[in-house]
């Protein structure tokens, strides 16, 4: 079992790719174990056994061999990250969790997901 957090984010999103470059930047100042993998490398996917569709949909996180997809992954990342502990905490909150994964999941990471095949499809 792996002791490092493995990041898998849609580096070809500018958004995605904006938010978890900040992320590499604070963990990496700290020399944290965190690895962030691209998903559109074919390798690094079959690594995390995932589609290319369910990793271009959805942000994952896995840590010691188990692994979260959503704000469950976000979550996990920022509990990592001395400087986000306070994030992970404040979405923990019941009513904030509640409403944290009802707007990734029916807002955030659809809209994501839209731009991508649009992008994908501009070539």
């Amino acid at each position: 079992m792996r002791d490092e957090t493995e990041v898998l984010y849609n580096a070809s999103c500018p958004i995605c790719s904006r938010e978890v470059d900040h992320y590499a930047r604070l963990s990496e100042k700290q020399a944290l174990p965190i690895r962030y993998d691209d998903c559109t490398d074919p390798a690094k996917l079959r690594d995390w056994g995932i589609t290319p569709e369910d990793a271009a949909k959805r942000f994952h996180v896995r840590k010691h061999g188990q692994t979260y997809a959503g704000i469950p992954a976000f979550i996990v990342l920022w509990l990592d990250i001395p400087q986000t502990r306070w994030l992970a905490r404040l979405v923990s909150l019941p009513g904030v969790h509640w409403l944290a994964n009802v707007v990734y999941d029916h807002l955030a990471a659809p809209f994501l997901y839209r731009l991508h095949l649009h992008r994908q499809a501009k070539g």
